[in-house]
């Protein structure tokens, strides 16, 4: 397949934080097939890569000492081709700075903010890494999801920080949703969650992962010491499910993604 058009302001990668991270790496490799590559300890921390048929899908890497009482986490970044004007943006537009522009090196800078409604975002400039190799093939990421506390601040903060050109996909109460892009071009969703995040659940990002069978995979991650969040049902935009991987971080599957037009 080739490589994802990541256009800037688009997810362009993910990774988990995790407690336990051979764990982590023996539950991907066997519900999804990933291998892994280990990063220079000194020059990039142990950080390992994650691929699917030798094409980068993900990151994963240590949970450190200081953050023990922090979930395990899946994160999704988006693109940016100026990082500090990016980081500038976000304090301007109601965000905050979690992690100052660094630069990996080699590779390119990252920055993490929370936008206005709590939900914690990363920024990626390209350097050597451009993002991941494959999306929306099984295995793989094939969305990325805003479940978000305040809707209209949230959505706000992604067009004038990352320059998103919104669609409208539903305004009502029952049913809130702009994505990045349109139809079968759209990259990314936000949902006004205020109706049913539980009070003590807060604003998140989160990656769904495309399956050929979410039914049969979901069997297969309990076998391996996944939790199911949400069972899985069928939708208008496919066949989805909630999980948790064995430290607890929260993912989803789906079946046969389709996007609104």
């Amino acid at each position: 397949m080739p490589t994802p058009d990541i256009t800037p302001g688009a997810p362009c990668w993910i990774d988990l934080m995790t407690s336990d991270t051979e764990k982590a790496k023996s539950f991907y490799n066997a519900l999804f097939g990933w291998t892994y590559e280990t990063g220079d300890e000194e020059k990039y921390g142990g950080y390992i890569t994650a691929s699917k048929n030798g094409q980068m899908v993900a990151g994963i890497m240590q949970k450190q000492e200081d953050m023990a009482q922090m979930p395990d986490v899946w994160s999704t970044y988006l693109r940016t081709d100026d990082i500090k004007a990016t980081t500038a943006a976000a304090t301007a537009n109601g965000g905050q700075v979690y992690m100052e522009p660094m630069e990996i090196p080699e590779q390119g800078s990252m920055a993490m903010y929370a936008d206005p409604s709590g939900a914690a975002i990363g920024a990626w400039q390209f350097g050597e890494m451009k993002g991941y190799e494959l999306a929306a093939e099984s295995g793989a990421p094939a969305w990325h999801e805003l479940l978000s506390k305040d809707f209209a601040a949230a959505v706000g903060f992604y067009e004038n920080v990352f320059a998103w050109d919104t669609s409208v996909v539903g305004d009502t109460d029952e049913f809130r949703y702009s994505t990045l892009g349109a139809g079968d071009d759209a990259k990314a969703g936000i949902m006004d969650a205020s109706g049913f995040l539980p009070e003590e659940v807060p604003s998140h990002w989160g990656v769904y992962f495309a399956v050929d069978k979410v039914d049969s995979t979901v069997e297969q991650a309990l076998a391996l010491g996944a939790t199911v969040i949400q069972p899985a049902e069928d939708t208008p935009f496919g066949r989805l499910c909630t999980l948790n991987d064995p430290t607890g971080a929260t993912f989803k599957l789906v079946e046969d993604l389709k996007l609104a037009g």
